[in-house]
């Protein structure tokens, strides 16, 4: 037995469903008060009642598979349900899908797409939208199908067979949760639940999280976790969301801490008699404070990604208060760290605590070395670069006498500095460190202008991460190489987010791909000239085939292997042997060193020819490019030229007069003109709809009897509204501009006539509708439905003559509409045989008869004027 969507309680005339009779204002649950009202406060008895209506709701076949967001539409609707009075309509649900979408956080758009349609199609839900007489969609009736069942099948003791008071009560705890408030007339307004802000992305999921929440949380305000055992990294508080919402822990975790965020919940611990942390366990502050309970207990849950933990005071080791802010792996002195040892209650007194470290610490600046010198700490032989030798040995006087701690290895070197007048670079690179002030600034040398130079790496993470591998080079620029050095490695991070390389991975590919140049190179020491190695070599891309996201055969996005590279590689060897194969078929008795020599050659023709192709390629598509350009360009020309064209006949069209009265620049056809012709149209077509019912349409007379009584009282009818609008208009307003009330008045008429039209249709079809023809339709459509196999057991029973008079009255409506158009197509037709259409007489033509019209008492003062 399928429901019937109809509903005594839905008002067709007005369009508008009626509220209920008794709504309550919902007072909020953190106000003063005993509490006594606060729908958050649920009798043992009710809560459980609720929560096991809404888990059988939950856990109905139609609605187990759907979202969080459908599931939550499927809670409100059957919370607004009515309980059945004796009537199957009482299950129904009044709503709008905007009202709907208010409940769960969401907008219009969403709730058809995402909540409705899955609904419908799972056959959770019937709807049937409400329509006007105009036909206008004014609200819509919902059906939940699982508590149609429940009632239709589970009988009284079903879970969701819920009383009127019962379900009052889940509507007022909804409202409190995450209703969007109301402010009714005459009436107490209704505040904001406790998530009415809560939109967007999540918040049904959110919402209804709070709601299974607040039904599994008895007086105490602590939710009942889950038992047994549960992952370590979640938390039990994570796996009991899961449980209540049917999702991953991970899932349950990350709604937890949203509800945490938003206030609604907070995490504690048991007291134990030792002083250490208890079991963690969750609070619903909104149900809580509710009963008035202490929230004192309550501490917020740290978070679990932290990677330093307080340090406890007294504690030795590197918890020591002697360490540095700025060390590696220390992040400076915090409140934590000066907190004393009874502030700690999870520490017993006495007991030694573990120092915390971070898992994995990666050092974004290189560490200081002990000496000063950039060799120091390399794969070498222990030994200082060349270039800083240069003359470490030399006397303070300036003379070329070196001391006895002369290295032999720097003695023989182009790099000593035999000559050190030949090049300014070197000299003042040599007399950086001694012409540094301490804040960074660099003296004159030698007569030059004073530069800004910036010893360290930049100060922006990123940067020192990717240039920390060439940190000693940096030293050696000047400031303007500095700043150029900086944006050219700020555009290859941009090119590598571009490449779709995560943000936070561009900078240590970049540090990789200077690492492998300066391994290629053999050391920063041996680079002579750091600012174009590091602008041409170290930081450009070095792709070893056509693909964009490859450098020297590694894929930047994900760090392997390039394919396209083995690709290419691949193609080269089997071109190799292909040629190879035919020099020894071609040429058999080719001697070792002159087939090597030939398949050289060979190859070279191949790729000399696969050069050639390429610029073929490319000049096509250049020339390609530049025809569509061209195409383009003449598009738009004549694109431009037609709107010039249309822009120019627009200006002449509405320099033309009126043809019906000759008002001057009125474009063919004035204001007031063409609403008359409107209004005249629209008579038309009501005399020939009152026709068909009331006249014989063989006798034409009969016809424009009918029809002249329609214009007449469709005349009665402009005339009223004529006499209101000059009733209620000011004498002077209308002698001010006289065309102007001309297009008011016909306005006027044309809005009357248009009012009228859908009455004279509604009659029509309720006249067409007993007619004999009419009435033969109802009787077989009666008929056939009462045949159907389904009632043929009986068919005159309830069900049967029910779903026949249906059927009847459906055929009977569409009889009348086919009869209506049926006899407006004959109308039609005989009046285009009747008569031709009738040329519009010129304006000039007719000035006569319009200066011989006699002009009324209200009128003639505006033409006077």
């Amino acid at each position: 037995m399928q429901p019937d969507l109809s509903d005594d309680s839905l008002d067709d005339s007005a369009g508008i469903p009626r509220q209920r009779a008794a709504l309550r204002s919902v007072p909020d649950s953190g106000q003063a008060g005993d509490g006594s009202e606060d729908p958050l406060r649920l009798g043992r008895r009710m809560r459980l009642r609720l929560l096991a209506a809404v888990q059988a709701l939950l856990a109905d076949s139609s609605i187990a598979g759907l979202k969080d967001a459908p599931r939550l539409a499927a809670v409100v609707l059957y919370a607004k349900s009515r309980a059945p009075q004796g009537r199957e309509n009482d299950l129904l649900t009044s709503i709008w899908v905007a009202e709907l979408g208010r409940w769960m956080g969401v907008g219009e758009s969403t709730v058809d797409r995402n909540v409705l349609a899955p609904m419908r199609k799972s056959n959770a839900l019937h709807t049937e939208v409400v329509r006007d007489a105009r036909g206008h969609p004014t609200g819509l009736k919902c059906l939940v199908m699982p508590l149609w069942n429940a009632h239709h099948g589970g009988g009284a003791g079903h879970p969701l067979a819920l009383t009127a008071a019962e379900l009052a009560t889940l509507l007022r705890l909804c409202e409190a949760l995450f209703g969007h408030g109301w402010a009714p007339k005459d009436k107490a307004p209704t505040p904001p639940g406790l998530l009415a802000a809560r939109k967007g992305r999540g918040a049904a999921t959110d919402r209804l999280g709070l709601l299974l929440m607040v039904l599994n949380t008895g007086s105490s305000g602590w939710l009942q976790l889950r038992g047994g055992s549960v992952k370590k990294r979640e938390g039990r508080g994570a796996a009991t969301m899961a449980r209540l919402l049917g999702c991953s822990p991970a899932g349950g975790r990350k709604v937890l801490a949203r509800l945490t965020e938003a206030g609604v919940a907070a995490r504690g611990r048991k007291g134990t008699g030792t002083g250490m942390d208890g079991k963690g366990r969750i609070m619903v502050l909104p149900v809580a404070r509710a009963y008035g309970r202490d929230l004192t207990v309550v501490e917020d849950a740290q978070g679990s990604e932290s990677v330093f933990s307080a340090r406890p005071a007294g504690a030795g080791g590197d918890l020591a208060p002697a360490v540095e802010a700025g060390a590696l792996g220390a992040s400076g002195e915090s409140e934590a760290e000066t907190v004393s040892e009874a502030g700690i209650p999870a520490r017993p007194a006495g007991a030694e605590l573990h120092t915390v470290h971070a898992s994995v610490v990666t050092p974004v600046v290189p560490p200081q070395l002990d000496c000063g010198f950039s060799g120091e700490g390399r794969e070498a032989e222990g030994r200082r670069p060349e270039r800083v030798c240069v003359r470490e040995d030399q006397a303070v006087d300036g003379e070329t006498d070196t001391s006895g701690t002369g290295l032999p290895v720097a003695e023989g070197g182009p790099l000593r500095g035999e000559k050190p007048k030949e090049s300014s670079d070197d000299e003042r690179a040599g007399q950086r460190a001694a012409g540094a002030g301490a804040g960074g600034r660099q003296q004159a040398v030698g007569g030059g202008k004073a530069q800004q130079q910036r010893v360290g790496l930049p100060a922006d993470l990123g940067l020192r991460v990717a240039l920390g591998p060439v940190s000693w080079l940096w030293a050696r620029l000047s400031g303007w190489q500095q700043d150029q050095v900086v944006a050219a490695a700020k555009a290859e991070l941009s090119h590598l987010a571009g490449l779709g390389v995560a943000a936070e991975r561009a900078p240590r590919l970049l540090a990789d791909r200077l690492t492998g140049r300066l391994e290629e190179t053999g050391g920063e020491a041996l680079i002579k000239k750091p600012f174009g190695w590091l602008i041409g070599r170290g930081l450009v891309r070095r792709p070893s085939c056509s693909d964009r996201r490859c450098d020297d055969g590694t894929r930047l996005d994900t760090g392997g292997e390039c394919g396209n590279c083995d690709n290419v590689v691949h193609i080269r060897r089997a071109r190799r042997a292909r040629t190879a194969a035919e020099i020894d078929r071609d040429l058999p008795g080719l001697g070792g060193e002159e087939r090597r020599r030939v398949l050289e050659e060979r190859l070279r023709e191949h790729a000399a020819g696969e050069a050639g192709d390429l610029v073929r390629r490319q000049e096509q598509a250049r020339a390609e490019k530049a025809r569509r350009a061209a195409v383009r360009t003449a598009d738009q020309e004549r694109a431009e030229d037609e709107r010039a064209a249309a822009a120019a006949a627009e200006t002449v069209r509405q320099a033309l007069a009126c043809e019906d009265c000759g008002q001057q620049q009125a474009g063919g056809l004035c204001e007031a003109c063409g609403y008359r012709r409107r209004t005249e149209a629209l008579v038309v077509e009501a005399g020939m709809v009152a026709a068909t019912w009331s006249a014989d349409l063989a006798d034409q007379a009969d016809v424009d009897a009918v029809t002249a009584d329609v214009r007449a009282s469709l005349a009665a009818d402009i005339e009223r509204a004529r006499r209101a609008f000059l009733d209620s208009a000011p004498s002077g307003e209308l002698d001010a501009d006289p065309i102007g009330a001309a297009a008011v008045l016909a306005f006027g008429a044309l809005r009357a006539v248009e009012a009228a039209l859908p009455e004279f249709r509604s009659s029509a079809l309720g006249r067409l509708a007993r007619t004999e023809e009419a009435d033969a339709e109802a009787r077989r459509a009666f008929k056939t439905e009462q045949g159907r196999r389904w009632f043929r057991h009986n068919p005159n029973g309830a069900d049967a003559v029910a779903a026949a008079t249906k059927a009847a009255d459906t055929a009977r409506e569409r009889a009348a509409e086919y009869l209506l158009a049926t006899r407006l197509k004959q109308l039609r037709e005989q009046g285009a045989a009747r008569t031709e259409q009738a040329v519009a007489v010129p304006w000039t033509d007719r000035l006569p008869e319009l200066a011989a019209r006699q002009l009324d008492a209200d009128m003639s003062g505006a033409v006077i004027a």
